[in-house]
């Protein structure tokens, strides 16, 4: 019996690994173990913006992901007049409630980042060449007594490379603070109720925990489009 007390222990030891992985990657898979990004510095942008001193003189008809992102859309998802959550002119082909956030998984020849395993998520599933995993991913946005959910479709503000801060707890590299920033769309903004400029939290969620609300009403499904 001394002599297998060994291999049978060995065995045990394994299994309870094993189970704890198991437990592990099931709260990663839910969103259980996401962190909440607390105190954010938060401002909006939107669809077809030009390029101006407030966005670093970069437009945003294309996005990092879309050269043709206001086309897609449907047109410039116009801040000071609106229809409820939607442009007062027009139904937008995508989602309305979108949201930037300050990493890239592809660098600017269009290649994979090395740091893209960083990404909660990215074991879940082989990507495809041009296919983004961050792209049109899910966060929860908390202002006070308030949630929205909105799917990410751009990159920045200030940089393409926070991987630390943005699936972490890294200081942001060109902030030099914990909390980073982000940038929302006018329909978060007015859901929310946020000034031009806010603190807000955020975290990511699977898609499968997103409930019901103005949010679903036109999900965004397009992958990469770089001509």
């Amino acid at each position: 019996m001394g002599k297998r007390m060994g291999p049978i222990l060995t065995g045990v030891m394994i299994l309870i690994i094993t189970i704890n992985c198991s437990l592990a990657l099931a709260v990663g898979a839910t969103g259980g173990s996401y962190p909440v990004h607390t105190n954010v510095t938060t401002t909006y942008f939107w669809v077809g913006e030009g390029a101006s001193a407030d966005n670093n003189y970069i437009s945003n008809s294309p996005s990092a992901w879309d050269e043709l992102w206001q086309q897609h859309y449907g047109g410039v998802d116009d801040p000071n007049h609106r229809n409820g959550y939607y442009p007062a002119k027009f139904k937008p082909k995508e989602n309305p409630f979108y949201f930037a956030l300050p990493y890239n998984d592809f660098d600017g020849n269009g290649n994979r980042k090395i740091n893209a395993n960083k990404v909660y998520w990215w074991g879940s599933k082989k990507w495809g060449a041009l296919e983004s995993c961050c792209k049109n991913q899910w966060i929860k946005i908390t202002k006070g007594s308030k949630i929205v959910y909105a799917q990410w479709e751009d990159v920045g503000p200030y940089g393409e490379d926070d991987a630390g801060l943005v699936f972490g707890t890294a200081p942001s590299k060109s902030m030099g603070s914990n909390n980073g920033r982000l940038d929302v769309s006018p329909a978060v903004r007015d859901y929310l109720g946020l000034d031009d400029m806010d603190k807000v939290s955020w975290q990511f969620v699977d898609a499968g925990s997103v409930p019901a609300g103005p949010w679903k009403n036109i999900i965004t499904t397009s992958q990469i489009y770089w001509r």
